[in-house]
């Protein structure tokens, strides 16, 4: 479940090794892209974490950060 903290979005996974965790991020990565909007990313081993927020509104939670985290929970993890 996406938390919102901080005017930011923020949402933690747990993989089984480093391999998958790196394979859902390359996921992301893509989908940010298509989004044009782009998650502060932290990976360690197993442990993605993820933070929206929107720049250009004043690092602010926006409908943008909203899309894009709905669109990240519809990957397939």
């Amino acid at each position: 479940m996406w938390t919102e903290k901080d005017n930011q979005l923020q949402k933690s996974y747990v993989f089984a090794d480093f391999i998958t965790a790196f394979a859902f991020l390359t996921k992301v990565a893509i989908l940010a892209e298509k989004h044009n909007h782009h998650p502060f990313i932290t990976n360690v081993y197993n442990k993605v974490t993820l933070s929206l927020s929107t720049h250009d509104a004043g690092n602010i939670v926006t409908d943008k950060d909203r899309i894009l985290a709905k669109a990240i929970d519809e990957l397939s993890v």
